[in-house]
């Protein structure tokens, strides 16, 4: 340790530690403007500078290492005239537009004046600054405004590698420039800028900082779940932020968390309740549900009635939602989207390692010595995990192995990158697995203690014909082995997979393999971590409500806890049910003849024309949602939902933490919180009064299941909820036995999530449609030669279940022999070319 003395306080820091990081320690106040805690310092401002014993001249706090013995001074009236005159400077042709200015009430630069008595110019100087830089989507630059400070190109670099930013001429010519093809549009630039230098144009002129009421919530497009505030005025909301301190996503957010909201205010949004497409009031709407139900219950039996909720509801509104069709519709045919993807991750998971869902919590991720990211792509699926990775491999030491069939935006900074062949995880993991035992780089002592079946790892894994899974993969036996070592000499391992893996036709053996390497590589160890990834918000929290007819809530089995809940709901529950797939059979046989889709579209699932098609043949189809959609054109009744923002309940992450929030702003038009319309339909039905409310409901589910039994509530105002991290006992793991092949022929398409989308709800939402307006098909440039296409012409894909016709997008990031489109555009209708369950299938090309 380093002992120092600051203005007469004795202090004792580690050696490196910086003389502002020293101050802070003992609440010192230096000022700073360019100076940010969660990047690399910069040292451009010179406001921090102090006084240090022996020294002739002031000395910046922010990236001064302290020294032992020193003795520093960080008020007096020398460093007071220094400090002013520095702000001058730095003033000399800063425009006075401050009523004006998207900063004014929050500016960093404007607080620092008034806390330095900066009242006069003393300088003066030929204004050399560049015009306003208006062409960049979203963000406007206003170069007069800028101090240089460095933030937001450190933030662009160093936090979300993206090195769009940069500083572009010399001297006091320099203006900070971006590139453009290069920027993901995050919005961390405008966060951290200390003026109104950096600007977000959805934002600009709309409302003062200070007359913002500022709502702590929780991000809801993907997993990651980032705490925010959302900034409201008069019912409408006006942008989201995020604060640096006392958030797990250090104030970093993506382009949905940060321009993403504009969906809320759309005008599109349904406002009434609709019955065969004329608007009615809410008790005909409910009325004529309650009818339907119990009109084809008494001639068809509660067989005859199916509900799919969704990831994009709250825990409370799915657990509601499974009561109601369980206890009083009498039907346990319910099922979400998670069944044909993150399902079989935790399926698998569950059977191998009694894991339901991540191992760790998401700050593992950014201090591992190892991370292999498996047919995953965090970028788009979790930004979250993205700067954790990042955290790891650039701030520190880690290793990164990607091992994806295309290239994704953290192959830039990979150690291994093992593009694969479409279809050959299973090898490329028991290949991996095998390798590592080869190469004498597993704890042979704690897979004695943890695996049950040792012996069969052993002999599975001896089985395994590494020239075959060179063929298989088309990897070379070097990268596989440069891979395997940087897992096995990794002391924290973790492993990241995702939905080119879950999504799959074999999602479930796959995600095996992978449960299959966690085992060999120990990354099930307390400081390494298994995640499993699902680009939609509440994908835990649904699978934990027990939205599947597998399931009661809490992963309880309902075959052998269905007289535990009829006791506690004072009912009879029914036997069997169908799943989603399932479902869809029967509704084609004419079995299923009402159906609920509570916040879910099929034109998002998988072979989406036959279910279209089926939705078409249900006798009464019930859609509850916040948008128009070819879905709510079929509808027999429409029950409009909320936003996140206009409701309150809570949200599990990806690493199973529990986020409460509250409602930021009042339902619009006639809308109604989802969980308020399940409840009132639950009194209707049962003949009741009932009292549900959120409180009552989280009571309901800690009492009926486990899920909450190791939760510890911190002590902060977003009421945040954690679990224990996962332990691996004694003898709990079970090495899986996979024999199953995926044979992928042809050009293959996989379709997946957009970088700049999250679902189809963003494409609601302006400022994402003004970067990204349109799903567009990635092909490799032989195979568009070989089509006879270029960039923005017009290509015709055909499968065994569809077609469609979309825009060229030529990039390199796809192999030859593969193509990649988004599944977030309707419009482009991708989903209806996968087959049944899965993510990917061969097609044919042909230029329009």
């Amino acid at each position: 340790m380093v002992n120092l003395t600051i203005d007469a306080k004795s202090v004792s820091v580690p050696k490196g530690t910086t003389i502002l990081e020293a101050a802070r320690q003992v609440d010192i106040h230096i000022p700073t403007l360019c100076w940010l805690e969660k990047i690399s310092t910069t040292g451009a401002c010179r406001i921090c500078a102090v006084e240090i014993e022996g020294v002739d001249r002031p000395m910046t706090a922010c990236n001064t290492p302290v020294k032992d013995g020193i003795v520093v001074t960080t008020q007096s009236e020398k460093l007071t005239r220094t400090r002013k005159q520095i702000m001058e400077l730095i003033l000399v042709n800063h425009p006075l537009d401050c009523p004006v200015c998207d900063a004014g009430g929050e500016c960093e630069l404007q607080n620092t004046c008034y806390d330095l008595d900066v009242t006069r110019q003393e300088f003066k100087a030929q204004d050399v600054n560049p015009a306003d830089i208006d062409h960049w989507p979203l963000i406007q630059q206003v170069p007069s405004r800028c101090i240089m400070c460095e933030k937001c190109v450190k933030v662009c670099h160093e936090l979300i590698g993206a090195d769009a930013l940069f500083v572009n001429a010399k001297g006091d010519r320099a203006f900070i420039d971006k590139k453009v093809e290069n920027c993901i549009y995050c919005g961390n630039c405008v966060s951290v800028c200390p003026t109104g230098t950096m600007i977000s144009k959805p934002f600009k002129f709309k409302a003062r900082p200070w007359a913002l009421r500022k709502v702590p919530s929780v991000c809801t497009y993907c997993p990651s779940q980032c705490q925010i505030d959302i900034n409201v005025q008069n019912n409408e909301v006006y942008r989201v932020t995020s604060n640096d301190q006392g958030t797990t996503n250090n104030g970093n957010l993506c382009i949905g968390g940060f321009f993403g909201y504009g969906y809320i205010n759309s005008n599109e949004r349904l406002k009434e309740p609709a019955v065969e497409q004329k608007l009615v009031s809410w008790d005909v709407a409910l009325e004529r549900v309650v009818t339907d139900i119990e009109r084809i219950k008494e001639e068809s039996g509660a067989a005859a009635l199916a509900g799919i909720a969704s990831p994009r509801l709250t825990n409370e509104e799915n657990y509601l939602f499974q009561k109601l069709f369980r206890a009083a519709i009498g039907s346990n045919s319910i099922d979400t989207e998670a069944r044909f993807g993150a399902m079989r991750a935790l399926s698998a998971l569950d059977k191998g390692l009694g894991l339901r869902g991540a191992s760790n919590k998401l700050k593992a991720i950014g201090n591992a010595d190892a991370i292999l990211v498996f047919g995953a792509d965090p970028t788009a699926e979790a930004p979250a995990v993205d700067w954790q990775i990042q955290n790891a491999v650039r701030r520190r030491t880690g290793k990164l192995i990607i091992a994806n069939m295309r290239q994704i935006h953290l192959s830039q900074f990979a150690n291994s990158e093992l593009n694969y062949k479409p279809g050959s995880e299973i090898a490329l993991a028991n290949g991996l697995g095998r390798l590592l035992v080869n190469r004498g780089l597993i704890d042979e002592d704690d897979l004695n203690r943890t695996v049950a079946n040792l012996e069969e790892l052993k002999d599975d894994l001896a089985a395994v014909d590494m020239d075959k899974v060179v063929k298989a993969t088309g990897l070379s036996i070097e990268a596989l082995e440069q891979a395997a070592d940087m897992l096995g000499q990794a002391q924290n391992v973790v492993v990241v997979f995702g939905p080119d893996i879950t999504k799959s036709v074999l999602g479930t053996d796959k995600s095996a393999a992978i449960a299959n390497l966690a085992i060999m590589s120990g990354a099930l160890r307390v400081e390494g971590g298994l995640f499993p990834l699902d680009e939609k918000g509440n994908t835990q929290g649904v699978l934990d409500m027990g939205v599947c007819p597998e399931n009661l809530p809490g992963f309880q089995s309902y075959a052998e806890n269905k007289a535990k809940f009829e006791e506690a709901w004072k009912c009879t529950l029914p036997e069997g049910g169908f799943d989603a797939d399932g479902m869809l059979q029967e509704i084609e046989a004419g079995k299923i003849r009402f159906l609920y889709l509570a916040a879910t579209n099929p034109q998002s699932f998988p072979n989406s024309n036959r279910w279209m098609k089926a939705l078409g043949k249900v006798e009464v189809l019930v859609v509850q949602d916040i948008f128009p959609t070819a879905v709510t054109k079929l509808a027999t009744v429409v029950l409009p939902g909320t936003s996140v923002a206009e409701k309150s309940g809570s949200f599990t992450s990806l690493d199973q933490t529990v986020r409460s929030f509250n409602q930021a702003i009042r339902p619009v038009g006639q809308s109604r919180e989802d969980w308020t319309i399940f409840a009132e339909l639950y009194g209707r039905l049962t003949k009741s009064q009932v009292s549900f409310s959120r409180a009552g409901i989280q009571k309901e589910v800690s009492e009926l299941t486990a899920l909450y039994e190791d939760v510890c509530f911190l002590d902060d105002d977003r009421r945040t909820c954690l679990k224990e991290p996962y332990r691996v006992a004694d003898n709990s793991l079970k090495y899986q036995l996979i024999s199953a092949t995926d044979e992928a022929e042809g050009i293959q398409l996989l379709t997946g999530t957009s970088v700049g989308h999250f679902g189809t709800t963003s494409t609601w939402a302006a400022a994402p449609l003004e970067v990204e307006p349109e799903g567009l098909i990635k092909v490799n440039p032989e195979d568009a030669r070989v089509a006879g296409v270029v960039d923005g012409e017009k290509l015709k894909l055909t499968s065994s279940t569809g077609s469609t016709i979309g825009k060229v997008l030529i990039s390199n990031s796809v192999p030859q022999g593969l193509i990649f489109a988004p599944h977030n555009f309707t419009e482009l209708g991708i989903q209806q070319l996968v087959p049944d369950g899965n993510n990917r299938t061969a097609v044919h090309l042909a230029k329009v």
